[in-house]
Parts: C-alpha cells; sequence; structure tokens
C-alpha cells in the first residue's frame, strides 16, 4: 500500500501520525536558526504551505504540555527527517520555547462585528491552550485577571489589541524562555475588509495587535508571519525595524515552498506514475521563487492522488476551485484596450513587462492598473521571466505559469463575455440581417471584436464560434452550423422561426492582410451561388435567403451581401 496523500491537511503532527506522504520541508528549521531574523514574513500565493510550514515549526521549537500538565516529547515527529542530521547545534533547539500560533483566516466574515469576534475567538483558544501557566505561581493575581479575562472574552478593547504580547510576558514567566510567534495568513483579514467595505476598522485593529506582540514585545524571541501579500509597513506596523519579508523574489528560503523538481521526480516515481512528468510540469510547474522553480503543490498532490488510481484521468485546475478568482475577474472586467491586448499576449504565451510595487495594500488596488499587476503576481497568476533595473525602478518580466492558471484566465475570459451579451442590444446586428445591410453587418461584429478577448488564434475556426454566439443571442433564428445544405457545408444557415420566415446563408473566409478583405468577401459569395447553399431553405419554403459573405482580419470584419 502506498502512502495516503495529504489533501488539505496542514498539521504536521497529522501527517506524520496517519502516515501520509511528506515533502521534508524540516531544512526550514535551520535556515531560521542561521539568519536569526527578529520578525519574518513568509509572501507565498495560496496553497503553496505556508501553513503546513509554520505547524512544523511549531512541532519543533514548542515546549509543549498536554491538558493534565505533562510534558509532550514532540521528537518522534522528526525520526528520520533531514533536520536532525543537522548537527546538534540545531537539534538542541527541539521542544525549548513556548509558542503562541494564530491563525488570522477565520476573520473570512461578512461584518466587521462578526470578523473581529473570529479573532476574539482564536486568540481565547490560544489562551486556552496554554491555560496550564495558571496552576503554577509564575504570575501575579492582576496576571490571573486578566488572563481569564481574555478566556472568558470579558476583557476590554485594549486587553484584546494586547493580547499576544500579554500572553508572551506570561508565557515567558512561567517557562523562563522567550517566545516564539508564528502567524498564519495575516493578510486575510485585510483583504476580506476590503472587500466588504470595512478595511479602515479592521486596519487599527491588525495594526494595534501587532505592534504590542512584534515591535514592543520584550518577551519575543523571534516571530514568523506567512501570507499572499507583503505586509505593509505603513498601514501595519507602522516603524517596524526588524521586520525581514521574503516574498517570491527573494532567493533564499525558495525551495521550502512548493514542490521541487526532484521532489516533483520522487513522488511520481513512488506512485508509478514517472511517465507523466511532461503532463504535470506542463500544467502545475512554471513558478520561479528567486532562482528556484517550483510546482504549485496542492494542484500536484490532487492530481497525482486522482493519477495513482485512474491511469485515464487528465490535468484538472484544482487550485482554481480553491478560491473566487476575484482579482483575474477585476483584471478582466476593468481591462481597457491596452489591457486586453496585453492579457491575449499572455494567454498566447508571451510575456508583459510592469514595474515592481511590493509594499501595497488592498487598499491600493485600484489606484493604478499596475498595482492590479503586482497583485497578480505576487499572489501567483503570473510568474517571473526576466528582470531589469532602470532609473529607481525594477522592472518585472511576467508569463503564465503553467496550463492551470492560463484555464483560470480563458474560463473567466468566457463567463465575462457571456454575461455581457446577456447585456448587449442586438437590435442592429438583427435589423443588418433583416435589410441585407453588410456594411452595418460587420461594424456590429467587428465592435464586439474590439472589445473582446481572444485566447485563441485568428483562425477561421474562432471567429466561426465567435459568430455563432452573436447570432445565437439575437435570438430571433434558429442557428445551425456546418450543416448540409444544397452540394456542401455553408459555415451558418439563419432561419426565422416562423412559417414562411426570413434566412440566410454566411460563408466565412479569413484573410492575411487587410488588403485581401474584400476578395475573400466575393469569394464567399461564390461559394454559396456555386455550392447551392441556398436549395435547402427555399425548398422549405422560407424567403429567398440574403446571402453574406463574411471576411475576418485579426479585429476587424467586412461584410458584403447579396439579396
Amino acid at each position: 500500500m502506498k502512502k495516503p496523500l495529504p489533501i488539505g491537511v496542514e498539521n504536521y503532527k497529522e501527517i506524520i501520525e496517519q502516515g501520509y506522504y511528506y515533502v521534508d520541508k524540516t531544512l526550514l528549521i535551520r535556515e531560521l536558526l542561521d539568519r536569526k531574523g527578529k520578525v519574518t514574513l513568509f509572501t507565498r500565493p495560496r496553497r503553496f504551505g505556508k501553513t503546513l510550514a509554520l505547524s512544523t515549526l511549531q512541532t519543533f521549537f514548542e515546549r509543549e504540555y498536554g491538558r493534565d500538565g505533562t510534558y509532550v516529547d514532540n521528537s518522534v515527529y522528526f525520526a528520520g527527517k533531514k533536520i536532525l542530521d543537522t548537527g546538534e547545534k540545531y537539534t538542541k533547539e527541539m521542544g525549548q520555547y513556548p509558542v503562541i500560533s494564530l491563525s488570522l483566516k477565520s476573520a473570512r466574515q461578512p461584518d466587521y462585528e462578526m470578523a473581529y469576534d473570529s479573532l476574539l475567538g482564536e486568540i481565547r483558544r490560544e489562551y486556552d491552550r496554554h491555560s496550564y501557566i495558571l496552576a503554577g505561581d509564575a504570575l501575579t493575581e492582576p496576571d490571573r485577571v486578566q488572563f481569564q479575562a481574555v478566556q472568558n472574552r470579558t476583557a476590554c478593547s485594549a486587553d484584546y489589541a494586547g493580547a499576544l504580547e500579554f500572553l508572551s510576558r506570561c508565557l515567558e514567566k512561567y517557562h523562563g524562555q522567550k517566545v516564539i510567534l508564528l502567524l498564519d495568513e495575516y493578510d486575510v483579514p485585510l483583504e476580506n475588509a476590503y472587500l466588504r467595505g470595512f478595511y479602515t476598522q479592521m486596519t487599527d485593529f491588525i495594526r494595534a495587535l501587532f505592534e504590542s506582540a512584534l515591535k514592543t514585545n520584550s518577551s519575543l524571541l523571534f516571530a514568523v508571519i506567512t501570507g499572499c501579500l507583503r505586509i505593509s509597513k505603513e498601514s501595519i506596523i507602522t516603524g517596524l525595524n526588524n521586520l525581514e519579508t521574503v516574498s517570491i523574489l527573494n532567493v533564499d528560503y525558495a525551495e521550502y515552498f512548493g514542490f521541487t523538481q526532484p521532489e516533483m521526480d520522487d513522488m511520481l516515481a513512488v506512485y508509478g506514475l514517472s511517465d507523466k512528468k511532461k503532463e504535470v510540469k506542463d500544467w502545475y510547474d512554471g513558478y520561479l521563487f528567486g532562482r528556484t522553480e517550483v510546482y504549485n503543490p496542492w494542484s500536484a498532490i490532487s492530481y497525482v492522488r486522482t493519477a495513482a488510481t485512474d491511469d485515464q484521468a487528465y490535468p484538472r485546475p484544482y487550485w482554481s476551485n480553491t478560491s473566487s478568482n476575484s482579482i483575474i475577474r477585476e483584471l478582466v472586467e476593468e481591462a481597457d484596450s491596452a489591457t486586453r491586448d496585453e492579457i491575449e499576449t499572455l494567454i498566447a504565451g508571451g510575456t508583459v513587462e510592469k514595474a515592481v510595487h511590493e509594499e501595497i495594500t488592498c487598499g491600493d488596488i485600484h489606484e493604478s492598473r499596475e498595482n492590479l499587476w503586482n497583485f497578480l503576481f505576487f499572489t501567483g497568476y503570473l510568474k517571473l521571466t526576466g528582470t531589469r533595473f532602470d532609473g529607481l525602478n525594477i522592472y518585472l518580466t511576467m508569463a503564465i505559469p503553467d496550463e492551470e492558471v492560463r484555464y483560470i484566465y480563458q474560463n473567466t475570459i468566457v463567463t465575462w463575455f457571456e454575461g455581457k451579451l446577456r447585456k448587449t442590444d442586438f437590435t442592429p446586428l438583427r435589423k443588418a440581417i433583416e435589410q441585407g445591410d453588410g456594411e452595418a453587418f460587420g461594424t456590429f461584429v467587428s465592435g464586439q471584436l474590439m472589445d473582446t478577448i481572444s485566447f485563441f488564434d485568428y483562425a477561421e475556426n474562432y471567429y466561426h464560434g465567435f459568430l455563432v454566439g452573436l447570432l445565437q443571442a439575437v435570438g430571433s433564428y434558429q442557428v445551425e452550423s456546418n450543416r448540409e445544405a444544397g452540394n456542401g457545408r455553408p459555415d451558418i444557415v439563419l432561419r426565422e422561426l416562423r412559417f414562411r420566415g426570413r434566412s440566410a446563408v454566411i460563408e466565412i473566409k479569413v484573410a492575411e492582410n487587410f488588403a485581401e478583405m474584400e476578395t475573400k468577401c466575393r469569394e464567399a459569395l461564390n461559394q454559396i451561388r456555386a455550392l447551392n447553399y441556398d436549395h435547402e431553405l427555399l425548398r422549405d419554403g422560407y424567403q429567398v435567403p440574403v446571402k453574406f459573405g463574411v471576411c475576418f482580419y485579426k479585429k476587424g470584419c467586412l461584410v458584403r451581401c447579396e439579396k
């Protein structure tokens, strides 16, 4: 039996206890100890192992006590792991420190009161976890009263804002050791508050909580924070000068989030999927952290679990199903013509170049288009392919990482275009068909082409599908595509939905340059006549069909008509 794969399991102890397949990332511990950073923020896209990394740190460093007050030896969880081969300098740190571990993801709530209450609930649970310190005599009576007030949710708002700093002091008194603080998904409350409309309130609370815990906390040994975006010193931790931010641009720590190529190869070999290397690489590889290429771990594990039991399984966009992908939707919905061109370039496999701005907040997203591109990059929807320095700015050359993310762009565009069609007035197109007005027909279709985003080559099948979609939206006609008629197959036939109704035959051509569009239209009309494409319509009692010769070139449409 092969080991089960840990889909959605983010607790290190559970992975080891339950015998899940584990990609050993424990050398992160050594690097943190060597670097001796006071406060380290890791920014990585969602589902890239941030929560598991913090759980690993907690299991290693924490001097843990059970509910009965007995010491818990966590060394068993690291048997056979790389960190145990690093020597006593590192292994002696195991189980030596009190640890405060807090996740802020529960603050994803519809209003400030619920988000605030959720955060207080997380803080209270961490107090409950450390309530063993009340049994000793390390705390003064006022400390006990304040500790229990936080537990019982009867403390004042100022006590909650300083709750992490106060808990640190209490733990240092009890253990005689400074505290390690682990904060997971710090930016969830801020992003959610921005989207829900209470950003200022939440920012004020998070700033107060973080400043007391990270800036003025004399009981802090070191802290590790994770999130998707870089923290803004100006809006969250004013004046914090001991923060080291490790983003996807940094070379250090690059291999600890996501799977490297050797790690991915090993996993595929274990599950008998080595023949799937190219498929997995095309779909889930392509991220560049520093100079290290990594796979999306969530998607890679999900694919391996499926393919290991179904040899006919095909790649799927697992990562795209873990959030709303709202940032892509914003880019598409608010795109001007230049941005639409850039999106088309990306989907076609090209690149865009933008100035990098790491210290941005959710509130900055609409201040400029540059900020939105930065959000896409740091949250994993674009990858780095090159950099250059010009004056005071660093410019990044970016591309879509892999087929999975390309699917997200394409699916978002399709959804947006379908919504746009529902709001479009198709009266001009219907009149153009009824009146045999080729100029009006071409003008309407050209306008739609200019206002959309293509993710196909400008080949005939793309234009065919695009035009069929528009004609179906008109609603007055039955639209038949590539049906047998006369001596061949016309591209599109329109039948009005009434007895002896109007009808039309449309033949499509694609020009290689603008100059040949007129000739191509005439070729299309000649083809309709020569192959008797109107024969079946006349036989079925429809009025004499209007014939349209349609030619496309890039985002232009020229139409010629014969009645």
